[in-house]
């Protein structure tokens, strides 16, 4: 099975920290807040350290 990851757009505080960390994978929306346009775009553990690094954890990994 393999995964995603996903950003709860309720929570996002527009850091941008996960768009430096991994700009394959996360951009900025059109509400200003995280989203995810390339979830396979980059190596899980440079996403994972996107996921590590958002200081209000509203980045998760989602099954698909």
């Amino acid at each position: 099975m393999s995964r995603i990851p996903w950003v709860d757009q309720e929570l996002c505080i527009s850091c941008t920290l996960c768009v430096q960390a991994a700009p394959e994978v996360f951009r900025m929306g059109d509400k200003n807040v995280s989203q995810v346009y390339n979830g396979t775009g980059a190596p899980e553990v440079k996403i994972q350290l996107a996921i590590d690094g958002c200081p209000v954890s509203c980045i998760q990994w989602r099954d698909v």
